[in-house]
């Protein structure tokens, strides 16, 4: 049995990467990913911060939230997952653009889910193991989660974290997320994709 642990690299760029190291003996931890993930970020400075943190909108416990979340939506196997592939970055940096409609949205979602877990378990949604985490995905997804969504039920709620985690995850990293093009690598693709050009060997498919 292996275990994989992720170490936080910063570029000169001042983005972090994670250098992957596969020791025998032992066993993957999705939430020390999720706490390394999203410390290293926050460590590089990403945006222009609010309040002392250095996310562009969101608290680090809503970071914290929000990637535990939508590393269950896209998680991590033999490719990276949502988490490393910086789809919390993504989505933080475009609330502060074209996703602007949807801040109050997420500030009231990310509450709700927090005060619900707590009543519950209780426990953050973060600090769940991954069969809780599933199960109150699954009560978002069914509407059963009470509580304020901004102008929308949780289902809606879970239906706009989904979009924005596939966007994250799969659209041009220049956005802020799918680092280092992993989605991209993830499906074989042998360039970025380029809007009006074709660079692929159409005599292999």
């Amino acid at each position: 049995m292996t275990q994989t642990y992720v170490t936080p690299v910063t570029e000169d760029r001042g983005i972090p990467t994670y250098k992957t190291i596969v020791a025998a003996g032992s066993k993957f931890d999705r939430r020390v990913f999720l706490q390394t993930a999203v410390a290293a970020a926050a460590a590089a400075g990403f945006g222009c911060g609010r309040n002392g943190t250095p996310w562009r909108f969101f608290t680090l416990d809503e970071a914290r939230t929000l990637a535990a979340m939508c590393e269950q939506i896209i998680p991590a196997d033999q490719d990276p997952g949502a988490a490393w592939a910086g789809v919390v970055n993504y989505i933080d940096r475009q609330l502060c653009g074209p996703l602007g409609r949807f801040r109050e949205t997420y500030r009231k979602g990310i509450d709700t889910i927090e005060a619900s877990c707590r009543r519950r378990y209780p426990a953050s949604f973060a600090d769940l193991d991954a069969p809780r985490q599933i199960e109150v995905m699954h009560r978002l997804e069914a509407g059963e989660v009470e509580g304020e969504f901004g102008p929308m039920s949780s289902a809606d709620f879970f239906g706009v974290v989904i979009e924005h985690t596939m966007q994250g995850f799969y659209g041009d990293p220049r956005h802020g997320g799918n680092r280092d093009g992993a989605s991209w690598k993830m499906l074989g693709l042998p360039y970025p994709p380029i809007r009006g050009r074709l660079k692929y060997d159409l005599t292999k498919l």
